[in-house]
């Protein structure tokens, strides 16, 4: 079951919102606070032991609050603060609009007990290029009731993360 907007807002389940404008039916929009791009090869193994994520630089806005962006693939960070709760999950869809301009969004599922401000990855396939303005809607995000409340709870690094 997807958890509905009224949910969604009463049980603050996204907190710093520019606007009651993001919050969709079903789900809600994250906007850009932040582009990045890759500066460095990162390793992934299975026990995070020798875990190296890629290094990045952050884009600044130009004086119209835009970015630029070629095509390639950029770590995004959102505006907003998000908090799972023990019944739910979270995924997030690339908007229509962004898909429409030859981009999509990748990202992993938000699992019960996640909280932070969370990063994901910018894919830009148009050969032109992008430009987002800050605070662009870029995802929906909603939030997928599970059968019954998580025994464990996520307690991994990125918990608390881009406070």
């Amino acid at each position: 079951m997807i958890l509905p907007k009224h949910t969604i807002v009463s049980n603050s389940l996204v907190k710093e919102t520019i606007n009651d404008s993001q919050f969709q039916p079903c789900g809600v929009d994250l906007t850009l606070k932040e582009a990045h791009e890759f500066t460095d090869a990162g390793k992934i193994d299975f026990d995070n032991k020798e875990r190296k994520l890629s290094g990045t630089k952050k884009i600044e806005f130009d004086a119209n609050g835009e970015v630029k962006l070629a095509q390639g693939c950029y770590k995004v960070i959102y505006n907003e603060y998000v908090e799972i709760p023990d019944h739910s999950a979270a995924l997030a869809f690339t908007r229509s609009s962004l898909l429409r301009c030859g981009a999509s969004i990748e990202c992993a599922v938000w699992d019960p007990g996640y909280h932070g401000r969370s990063e994901s990855l910018l894919i830009v396939h148009n050969k032109h290029g992008l430009v987002l303005k800050k605070n662009a809607k870029i995802v929906q995000l909603i939030f997928v009731k599970l059968e019954e409340k998580a025994k464990e709870l996520y307690s991994g690094q990125y918990k608390g993360e881009n406070r």
